[in-house]
């Protein structure tokens, strides 16, 4: 049965907003509450094979907790995960990561003093056959080089250690460090904060250029509109733990949703008076 018939879209879910694509992923009515705290109230979403996902909201929205669900770091109180249409419990972030699934956080988490290369190996290191465990740096060297050649990294060389990189460099090594782990599904925490243009520019190309060469799902988690519109093929906008607006990039405007943004704010403010 097609995934995209199935789908249970939310309530607020904006029309002509479901991928054009068998899914990747699909989570239906998502509720994650910690204690007397709800911080998700009913998500539900759709990714599409090879699509790009932009999840715009502000500090509290829900973003950060969606995020740790899907890589597995929590788990749901209520609603299902699907992954390649298969009912799913990630159990663990190791499990979320033996089914493709792959985060790049806002820290990176990159040893500085390492070089480029010892970095695109970390805690998976290429080891000698033969008596003694030896990493084998050749074969290190040669196979994180012919990585980021693969999707256009271009660095001097990758014996660089990565605290010589700018903040822009850094992020496209992360990212091609999830990317050569046979990742499926990538989420993205802020990619282009505290980034200037020509840093920030030089993500948006990668980010391109891994969509044309298929096969990958990103979610980007963003706060900048105007960026997310000009990558993501759809956007949702969630508040206070749920999706109040989703649709395609192509179908809406920075403007559209600064209003949503500005109803919700206002309603907000109205009931607090009561």
């Amino acid at each position: 049965m097609d995934e995209r018939q199935t789908a249970s879209p939310s309530a607020n879910t904006t029309p002509n907003a479901t991928p054009d694509l068998p899914l990747a992923l699909r989570g239906d009515s998502l509720v994650k509450r910690f204690g007397a705290v709800t911080a998700l109230d009913g998500v539900s979403l759709t990714l599409g094979k090879g699509e790009i996902l932009g999840i715009l909201g502000d500090n509290g929205a829900g973003k950060s907790t969606l995020v740790k669900i899907l890589t597995g770091f929590h788990q749901p109180t209520g609603g299902t995960l699907y992954i390649d249409g298969q009912e799913t419990l990630l159990r663990s972030v190791d499990h979320a990561r033996s089914l493709g699934i792959e985060c790049v956080y806002q820290d990176l988490a990159l040893a500085n003093s390492l070089s480029i290369y010892h970095n695109m190996f970390l805690n998976r290191e290429i080891v000698r056959r033969g008596p003694f465990r030896l990493l084998d740096h050749k074969q290190m060297r040669e196979r994180a080089a012919q990585c980021l050649d693969d999707i256009g990294v271009h660095v001097p060389s990758v014996e660089l250690p990565v605290e010589r990189l700018s903040g822009g460099q850094r992020q496209a090594i992360a990212v091609a460090r999830a990317v050569h782990s046979n990742a499926k599904i990538l989420l993205l925490d802020e990619p282009l904060a505290a980034m200037g243009a020509r840093e920030a520019g030089l993500i948006i190309d990668l980010l391109m250029r891994l969509k044309e060469k298929g096969g990958l799902s990103i979610i980007m988690i963003m706060h900048n509109y105007a960026q997310t519109l000009d990558i993501a093929d759809r956007i949702m906008l969630m508040q206070r733990g749920r999706v109040t607006y989703e649709q395609k990039s192509a179908l809406t405007s920075v403007s559209e949703l600064m209003d949503i943004v500005r109803r919700e704010y206002r309603a907000m403010r109205a009931a607090g008076a009561h």
